[in-house]
């Protein structure tokens, strides 16, 4: 299979620094509301980058959930492979994929365990489903079989048949406190528009154009 011309030109059009807001996180919110309006696929998803103990990285896509200046949310099981390597390396790098607009969202920053509440409030807005499968799933354990975990949902179902199901305590979220925000867009030619925010230790952000 011959991928090596396998291409195409973007031309959304291009992204100018007085078109930028000075907060990234405003500037990201932008971006966020215009990819919902335009109907891409899976908007709010995510790559979160970590790494482990030997500096091995992995990706895995999530959902954000929630987005202010504070930062990123998103939520997991607290015992699997992404947490565990939180919990041993803060650092970690969200990556937003719209290329429907040609655009790529790339966020450093350090994950910050949510509060027992905060998730709880979380919990209980997810579908029902959901929430018997963050039960029924010891995520990123090595499962024998398929039948092992649609045999572990039928006995979580049964269990909280008749009640409200309450929040695992193996079960919570991050937030990414952001400190670099890259805002990318597609330019024809491959002569992209790249701008770089890092927060300063006033807390306020620089910003610099980055060659494509």
């Amino acid at each position: 299979m011959d991928i090596n011309h396998f291409r195409r030109e973007y031309l959304y059009g291009g992204l100018h620094r007085a078109d930028l807001a000075d907060d990234p996180c405003e500037q990201f919110q932008v971006w966020l509301k215009q990819a919902l309006a335009a109907g891409l696929q899976d908007p709010t998803a995510m790559s979160v980058a970590t790494v482990d103990t030997e500096a091995r990285p992995s990706q895995r896509v999530v959902l954000l959930k929630h987005q202010d200046d504070r930062g990123f949310v998103f939520y997991t099981n607290l015992e699997s492979k992404k947490a565990q390597e939180i919990a041993s390396n803060q650092q970690v790098s969200l990556h937003f994929s719209w290329l429907g607009l040609d655009r790529q969202v790339i966020v450093g920053g350090v994950a910050e365990k949510l509060s027992m509440i905060e998730a709880a409030n979380y919990f209980g807005t997810r579908p029902r489903e959901s929430q018997l499968a963050a039960w029924a799933s010891h995520q990123s354990q090595i499962l024998s079989a398929r039948q092992v975990l649609d045999q572990k949902m039928d006995n979580i179902r049964r269990k909280f048949s008749e009640d409200e199901i309450p929040l695992p305590s193996f079960w919570g979220g991050f937030r990414v406190r952001p400190e670099r925000i890259e805002f990318w867009q597609g330019g024809a030619n491959r002569l992209h528009d790249r701008f770089y925010y890092e927060r300063q230790l006033d807390d306020h952000w620089s910003i610099d154009r980055l060659a494509p």
